[in-house]
């Protein structure tokens, strides 16, 4: 009876944990994050050792985090020379455009017949926090709640091939993002194509969810546009 009085005392003691992210992982989450927000701007060299101290990882962290930044397009790895963020250029971005619209258009017909009560439930509270971050103007908010919006969609498709291609093009486009949201009229704009494309999932309506999809992706660019 004590033997199993102790096996129960060691069963109730132990605790499930949680996901955790990898070292990897956490390294490149952090410099993505600081390269999507311009924190690191186009074009800044950046430093192993100061990273490092920056993002609190260890060497192997960075490096990993770095090479995979490199196949995203954020980051420019020069042999013998060193890492540069990639500059921002407006004919990349309008390279960009041109695949949103056309992928970005078919994930939104996609998801306006397969997307979920909770899924709509998920992009109408995202939104709420949109539109909270654009009321205090808090900026860094803003581009990562947009960016959550886009993926949200994405997952709504249920299309994995379609999932993986977005994620690639909204890593490259969120730093373009960044400078169309400092524009405060464009912000508006935003929390209010965010609504249209709810509306149309919601009644699912794979026309209009395309149509608000693209005008969502041409107000970005107008945007860019001007800022050019």
């Amino acid at each position: 009876m004590p033997k199993n009085t102790k096996q129960g005392t060691r069963q109730t003691i132990r605790k499930p944990r949680g996901p955790q992210l990898s070292q990897n992982e956490l390294a490149y989450t952090r410099l993505k994050e600081r390269v999507t927000t311009l924190v690191y701007k186009p074009g800044d060299s950046l430093n192993i050792p100061q990273l490092m101290q920056d993002l609190e990882q260890g060497r192997t962290p960075i490096n990993h985090a770095l090479h995979r930044l490199a196949t995203e397009g954020l980051i420019h790895i020069i042999p013998r020379k060193g890492v540069m963020v990639a500059p921002l250029s407006i004919d990349n971005a309008l390279e960009i455009i041109e695949v949103r619209l056309v992928n970005e258009g078919l994930c939104a017909r996609l998801a306006a017949t397969r997307i979920t009560a909770a899924e709509l439930k998920q992009l109408n509270t995202t939104l709420e926090k949109l539109e909270t971050a654009i009321r205090h103007r808090d900026l860094e908010a803003v581009i990562n709640i947009d960016c959550l919006f886009h993926e949200q969609i994405a997952m709504a498709s249920k299309n994995l091939v379609l999932i993986d291609i977005l994620k690639v093009l909204h890593a490259r486009s969120q730093r373009f993002w960044a400078s169309s949201l400092a524009s405060e009229a464009h912000l508006e704009e935003v929390s209010a194509e965010h609504r249209a494309i709810i509306e149309a999932l919601a009644a699912g309506n794979a026309q209009a969810a395309h149509a608000a999809v693209e005008e969502h992706i041409l107000s970005f660019k107008r945007s860019l546009l001007q800022i050019r």
